[in-house]
Order: C-alpha cells, then sequence, then structure tokens
C-alpha cells in the first residue's frame, strides 16, 4: 500500500472539514438574507444573482467535506435560478414557489446538513 506524501494530510481534512461545518450556520443566514432580499418588492436582478451565487457555493464544496445531500440539493436549486438571473424576482412566474423550496432547503439544513438523504 502506498503512503501519503504527507502523514497529516487526513489530518489536516479532518480539521477542513470541522471548520466547513462550523460555517453551515452562517451560510445558512447568508442565504436566508438573500431570499429574503428577493422577496422585497423594490428586489432587483442583483438578488436572484446573490441567491444563486451563495447557493453554487454550498453545492460546489459540500460534498468534499462529507455533505452530500446539503451540497446536492443547493445544486438543484441553483440550477432553477440560473436560467432566471438577469431578472427581478417580482418577474419571474412561479417565483413564490421556488422561494419556498429554498426556505424547505434551509429548514432541513438547520436539523442535519450531512444526512445522507435530502427530505425538505
Amino acid at each position: 500500500m502506498a503512503t501519503l506524501a504527507d502523514p497529516n494530510f487526513r489530518a489536516r481534512l479532518s480539521a477542513l472539514g470541522d471548520k466547513y461545518a462550523a460555517g453551515i450556520p452562517a451560510t445558512l443566514q447568508a442565504i436566508s438574507a438573500a431570499l429574503s432580499h428577493c422577496r422585497n418588492a423594490d428586489s432587483d436582478a442583483e438578488s436572484l444573482e446573490k441567491l444563486h451565487a451563495l447557493l453554487h457555493g454550498v453545492a460546489g464544496s459540500a460534498a468534499t467535506f462529507g455533505f452530500a445531500a446539503y451540497g446536492a440539493e443547493a445544486r438543484r436549486i441553483e440550477q432553477e435560478l440560473l436560467p432566471l438571473l438577469g431578472k427581478r424576482p417580482a418577474e419571474v412566474d412561479g417565483w413564490e414557489a421556488l422561494a419556498g423550496q429554498v426556505e424547505r432547503y434551509l429548514s432541513w439544513a438547520a436539523r442535519d446538513p450531512k444526512a445522507a438523504v435530502y427530505a425538505g
């Protein structure tokens, strides 16, 4: 069996995972704030872009640290947001239904972001 070039690799990866997990509440708060901003009557196209960017960040990093379902659901939602970029939320048909999906995701992730299956 090959030896790792860096014997502390697993410990460092574990520490990064712990740091990632500790940051999840702040990430969820940022997503919640972006969602709230999208729901304001005066929200602009940048509001959806911010929400998309936050979900995209989760989608791209979560599985690396053992949060596969957390990342996969973020990916699913951010893919639904992608064709809406450049529009104001008020201009989007079905916006409230999509916003409800984000709310359910936030509620689920606050309970158990490391769950193996999304149950929102």
